[in-house]
């Protein structure tokens, strides 16, 4: 019997799907450390969920005239011939959670999450079809003040990584479900009489969701789209004094802001305050962070009407404004504090020991044991770029006095032998700077 062709071809990655090397992921490292430190910090839980939920979760919670179900989303039927998808965002499976687990019932929660997330988009540098999301979700919380402490909290993370200069908050109200309906009404009926300058998106959205014609970003659209009825002069009462006492609260705060009548939802469980925080620094890609209250969703998906209010940013897109702006910190790319050699098999098998005897007594301690011999040059030279403090060598003489050689790899200082029974104690003044730090 022959034997089955095996093919050639190379096996790459998915388009759109990208590996994270190991000279990338200590930045995520670093981003993702501030991001669970500041979660702790408000009182916010992290909730984990799958990435493969049942395809109807999205189509009732994104709904089914949406560019990401009709067109990005990946769904396939498992073997039992279910619909299943990838998750494309963070927020429905969440609230499925969230209902199903007996997490709503009369109580009120802050949760966190993160992870990837899958569409199948046109990929294109900050936008690709695996991404990461980080997300809060609150629920059973419907005043102002919770709305004002997501966004102070996404204002912190700016803060914390540099960022607050380069971003801008922007902020609208949806209003209640009526007013929205009335306004949408209104605004049907202006476009109407525009119909020659909307392009054919626009003129398709105008019966299944004029509000998403706000967010168009033809620029032969500019002028009808400015001269288009504001939802914010439409407001009833109680979402106007909602958004009142939001702005108050974060005018209080220091928190700066613009008003961007244009900046709308387009499915009917969102309602009362949306906001985004954008840049100019990324070009065409501008928002970093989008959230807002969408107090209709609980009850969407099948659960009891429950307020809700939070947001999801994405963690490549603020990756790149990292690296774009020069703001990633030292901290964020630590290098080695020691790299043991030994000159041979013996020595080798007494530098692992070694490496393993200081990290336990130096928990900060970055230490790595060479393996696979090689001359002393070559190890050298492999200690000089993993980028160590110090180099600790281990040969004939070092193990028959149970001691260690110290190489001073990034200062021109003399060599030293020191014992192995005290190495513990004097390795952080020679390392000269804060363990596992840069």
């Amino acid at each position: 019997m022959s034997k089955p062709e095996v093919s050639k071809k190379k096996i790459q990655a998915i388009r759109g799907m990208n590996d994270l090397l190991p000279d990338q992921s200590p930045l995520w490292q670093y981003f993702e450390g501030q991001v669970r430190a500041l979660m702790g910090r408000y009182g916010y839980d992290e909730i984990r969920t799958p990435v493969v939920e049942q395809t109807a979760l999205f189509k009732r919670s994104i709904g089914e005239v949406t560019d990401i179900v009709e067109k990005e989303m990946y769904t396939f039927e498992d073997r039992n011939g279910d619909s299943l998808t990838l998750r494309p965002e963070g927020t429905a499976s969440c609230v499925r959670a969230a209902m199903e687990q007996g997490l709503l019932h009369n109580q009120t929660q802050r949760l966190w999450y993160q992870g990837p997330m899958f569409r199948h988009e046109r990929p294109q540098k900050g936008r690709y079809r695996q991404f990461h999301q980080v997300g809060i979700e609150t629920y059973g919380l419907e005043g102002p003040d919770i709305d004002a402490e997501v966004i102070l909290l996404s204002a912190r993370l700016w803060k914390q990584l540099g960022l607050d200069k380069h971003v801008t908050l922007e902020l609208n109200s949806l209003g209640s479900i009526d007013a929205r309906a009335a306004y949408r009404d209104l605004l049907v009926a202006y476009f109407e009489k525009h119909l020659e300058v909307l392009d054919e998106d626009s003129q398709r959205r105008l019966s299944s969701n004029p509000m998403r014609i706000l967010d168009s970003k033809n620029p032969a659209m500019v002028d009808v789209i400015e001269g288009a009825p504001k939802l914010m002069d439409h407001l009833d009462e109680e979402s106007r004094t909602h958004f009142e006492e939001l702005t108050a609260i974060l005018d209080a705060a220091g928190i700066d802001y613009v008003i961007n009548p244009r900046l709308v939802r387009g499915l009917d469980y969102y309602s009362r305050t949306v906001f985004e925080w954008t840049t100019t620094a990324l070009g065409s890609q501008g928002t970093v962070c989008a959230g807002g209250r969408y107090d209709g969703l609980v009850e969407q998906l099948g659960g009891k009407p429950t307020p809700a209010v939070g947001f999801a940013m994405g963690v490549e897109r603020l990756i790149l404004l990292l690296e774009t702006l020069e703001l990633v910190p030292d901290e964020a790319r630590p290098p080695l504090d020691v790299y043991l050699l030994g000159m041979d098999a013996a020595a080798t098998r007494s530098a692992l020991l070694l490496g393993e005897t200081l990290r336990g007594a130096l928990p900060e301690l970055r230490a790595q044991v060479h393996c696979g011999g090689g001359s002393f040059k070559s190890q050298i030279k492999k200690a000089d770029k993993s980028g160590a403090r110090l180099a600790l060598l281990i040969g004939e003489d070092e193990l028959a006095e149970n001691a260690v050689t110290v190489k001073f790899m990034r200062e021109d200082r003399e060599q030293q032998r020191l014992s192995r029974e005290t190495l513990a104690e004097v390795l952080p003044a020679l390392v000269d700077r804060p363990l596992g730090h840069a």
